[in-house]
């Protein structure tokens, strides 16, 4: 009597149905090799996963038998302010589901996420959550992707907070919003001499964020200044504006850390906040209200987006995206006042 043939489709089926060789297939589908797919061909190997219903073998199992309750949460750095209170409201989420969140830090390099989701999946996290801003880099976005699809492909979930994809279910902070009602604040108070104390260019929340601001009030490229999202950074960039437009009656500093750095570059110039310099930060961070003076600031709800992107996680994947919006509003405290 002959063996009754598998029902489970290989690999190998998946390849020659996509008409792509087997290591690209496994590329797309597992995370394996180090060289990028082409978008064309990545997107027919999924479909033909998708068609065949691909499945690979134990680890693909044990991952959508949900063998393991971890809940790989992926920040740029836990010791943020701003990643310190997603955290915490994520955990307090996963402790309703049993599942323990395990925290891994970027430090904003893109090659460390992608070794992040390789490790994750090893570990058969339940899901993996992608809390920090995405890099945009052509590149990276297609590596992100290739990692990604053969993370799903064994059972895991993907989520998000903010745009990670057009297919991955996220929750998405009203960044670009809240830059606008900054601006229309400073802009009632009477400030048209505005800076920009600015992130990245390379990250996704930079871009939304400055984007929002824009659309308000119109501030010359000069007028902006980068520098990394910390207080040191804040201080520095505030500095360099400072000194070039020593006319500046405002800053909006695209997070709370920064801000913190532009109000100590301020006082150093012997500028007093906010009588001649008015300062606004962004997220609304444990110790915004306690510093002198108490900052002005955008509020987000960092628990909420936190919590909320745990909620996607443990929800069985739905037919089309999930998107979750979180609004920002805004918090008048005493570090804008009118010019004078």
């Amino acid at each position: 009597m002959r063996d009754k043939p598998s029902t489970q489709p290989t690999l190998q089926q998946v390849a020659d149905a996509a008409g792509v060789s087997l290591a690209t297939a496994s590329r797309v589908l597992h995370g394996s090799g180090g060289r990028t797919v082409r978008e064309e061909l990545r997107t027919r190997v999924l479909a033909e996963a998708g068609r065949l219903r691909y499945v690979s073998h134990a680890p693909a199992q044990a991952l959508a038998r949900a063998t393991t309750s971890i809940v790989g949460l992926i920040v740029h750095d836990i010791a943020d302010p701003y990643f310190a209170a997603i955290a915490a409201g994520a955990m307090r989420a996963a402790r309703e589901h049993d599942l323990m969140v395990m925290v891994a830090c970027t430090f904003r390099d893109p090659q460390l996420e992608l070794e992040y989701i390789a490790r994750l999946r090893a570990q058969r996290a339940r899901a993996i959550v992608l809390a920090a801003s995405a890099f945009t880099g052509r590149k990276f976005v297609g590596d992100l992707a290739d990692r990604l699809a053969g993370y799903s492909g064994q059972g895991g979930r993907v989520v998000a907070i903010g745009d990670h994809g057009p297919g991955i279910d996220a929750v998405l902070p009203d960044n670009s919003a809240g830059a606008a009602l900054a601006a229309r604040h400073l802009l009632d108070l009477g400030h048209r001499r505005i800076g920009v104390v600015s992130g990245p260019a390379k990250l996704a929340t930079v871009a939304d964020r400055l984007a929002g601001f824009r659309s308000v009030v119109e501030v010359p490229a000069d007028r902006v200044e980068e520098a990394d999202f910390s207080r040191d950074g804040g201080y520095a960039a505030a500095a360099r504006l400072l000194e070039r437009h020593a006319d500046l009656t405002a800053i909006f500093a695209l997070d709370d850390l920064m801000a913190f750095g532009a109000l100590a570059a301020a006082r150093d110039r012997g500028l007093r906040v906010p009588d001649d310099l008015s300062v606004v930060g962004f997220d609304d961070i444990l110790g915004a209200a306690d510093v002198g003076p108490p900052l002005t600031t955008v509020r987000l709800d960092l628990a909420a987006l936190g919590s909320g992107v745990i909620g996607l996680a443990v929800a069985p994947p739905a037919p089309k995206r999930v998107v979750e919006r979180v609004p920002a509003s805004l918090v008048v405290r005493n570090s804008t006042s009118a010019p004078r």
